[in-house]
């Protein structure tokens, strides 16, 4: 069975936010969706020119003087339905993770010891630059965005990236004691 594309349901989602520009949606997908769903800028428009074909959008030029035209977006009755369609089916698999530092780690007998350790520290310093990122999106979410209708759902996906990031630190410094002589 082929691979579903779920591009096209995220920037369905995405233009029943706020954004209505390529440009918008890429905004949107570097400051929130990067973080759990990756997205390259080379797919949007390809996408959102898909998405037209099907009728699950449209799109309306408006000139700009001295630029090219911008392209606004707007999902349709029929996108709704097909983006409600998709939100309400069963989940069909857990997400697989490529972690480059698990698969050093599970190799890591042919390396000196205090090299993976050297490794968990990078990790973790990582780890703890991404919680701040995600707690400084929750504060600007909790200050100057609770009037959006999505504002909870952002909170409840954000929460989860917290949490994980969170057990992921913990689990940093369980292996590192593993580890330590």
């Amino acid at each position: 069975m082929a691979k579903e594309n779920h591009t096209q349901y995220a920037i369905l989602g995405l233009l029943t936010t706020e954004c209505r520009t390529g440009y918008s949606i890429k905004q949107m997908i570097d400051t929130s969706l990067n973080h759990f769903w990756k997205i390259s800028y080379g797919q949007i428009y390809p996408t959102l020119k898909l998405l037209v074909e099907q009728g699950y959008a449209t799109v309306e030029s408006q000139v700009q003087e001295g630029k090219p035209d911008k392209k606004e977006y707007t999902i349709t009755d029929e996108g709704k339905r097909v983006l409600k369609e998709w939100i309400q089916q069963p989940i069909q698999q857990l997400p697989g993770e490529k972690n480059e530092l698990l698969l050093k780690l599970f190799f890591s007998r042919n390396q000196d010891v205090q090299e993976t350790l050297d490794h968990l520290a990078a990790y973790r310093e990582k780890l703890t630059d991404r919680l701040n990122t995600y707690k400084g999106i929750q504060e600007m979410i909790n200050t100057q965005l609770m009037d959006q209708a999505d504002a909870p759902f952002w909170l409840l996906t954000l929460d989860y990236g917290i949490r994980t990031t969170l057990a992921a630190i913990d689990w940093c410094e369980e292996t590192k004691k593993t580890l330590s002589p």
